[in-house]
């Protein structure tokens, strides 16, 4: 959000948005250091999510303390210094009857948990708004088709650039900017290879495929910022293609709409590629400073 397409207004509207964002939370959704747990759940999905993880995490425990108990107990009670005389008994029509039936329970309890989830995760419609992510060799681009069709992209902010609170391999030079309380519609897809978006604290995964477009929703419940980072064993940048998130009130991004239309404004007869971030390249110390331009030209057709 640093671009502008027009230089007037330019200083009175960084001013503005500047003060608009600089009371947000500096706590940020990311992952921390020996992490054993989920993402701390921040949408009504992640939440379902975390509900039905726990209680397959319960019923696992207790069915493997239950196997792991039978078969201490066969073990010991059937060794052949207890047994020197094996019995002959091949059927039990009790214990055949009930290892059938209770496994066909477990799973039919598991999927009253896991089926409503599965629609829930599924349910795109009534949304109050949506954006187009595209995957990218290696970096996001996002659309907002419903506040005026603007396009940017989005790139990691190198280690020597880093400021702040930006966080390594996960801040970027853009924010996908969303409203908190709105349920979010997110079209997917890819202009090369299979990248995936995935945003864990949001409950949101999903493959972005080239020619296909896929969709995931979520909402936010609290301002702040949310990292994640492409899932998908995509190429060489595969590791450093991150997704900033950043969660404001529908006020301020009702300022922020107005801001970004002209500041990722594409004039109707300006048909060069907008500008790019340099990408770098650790496989080769000459490539580490410059970037394709056919690639970029290619990236960056609609």
């Amino acid at each position: 959000m640093k671009r502008t397409a027009k230089l007037g207004g330019f200083v009175a509207t960084a001013v503005t948005f500047t003060g608009m964002f600089a009371t947000r939370p500096a706590s940020a959704q990311q992952p921390e250091p020996w992490q054993m747990n989920f993402q701390e759940a921040h949408s009504s999905l992640m939440e379902q999510i975390v509900t039905f993880h726990d209680f397959m995490l319960y019923l696992i425990f207790a069915i493997s303390l239950f196997v792991l108990a039978l078969m201490i107990y066969v073990i010991v009670r059937f060794s052949e210094k207890r047994n020197p005389t094996p019995s002959k008994t091949t059927h039990n029509t009790m214990i055949e009857v009930l290892w059938s039936v209770v496994p066909i329970f477990l799973l039919v309890v598991i999927g009253l948990f896991s089926l409503p989830l599965l629609f829930n995760s599924d349910d795109t419609v009534d949304a109050d708004l949506t954006v187009k992510v595209i995957g990218r060799q290696w970096y996001w681009s996002y659309e907002y088709p419903d506040h005026g069709d603007f396009t940017f992209d989005a790139f990691m902010i190198p280690d020597d650039e880093i400021k702040g609170d930006q966080v390594r391999l996960l801040s970027t030079d853009e924010n996908l900017v969303l409203p908190i309380g709105k349920k979010i519609r997110v079209l997917v897809t890819s202009s090369d290879v299979i990248h995936a978006f995935a945003m864990p604290a949001l409950g949101a995964k999903v493959d972005a495929v080239p020619g296909r477009t896929n969709e995931i929703w979520f909402d936010i419940d609290e301002v702040g910022m949310y990292y994640g980072q492409c899932s998908e064993l995509c190429g060489s940048g595969h590791a450093f293609m991150p997704i900033a998130i950043q969660a404001v009130t529908q006020a301020d991004f009702d300022a922020w709409v107005v801001q970004a239309r002209e500041q990722f404004a594409e004039a109707d007869d300006n048909l060069a590629p907008r500008p790019v971030r340099v990408v770098r390249d650790d496989t080769s110390e000459d490539a580490s400073q410059s970037t394709s331009a056919s690639a970029h030209a290619n990236a960056n057709m609609r």
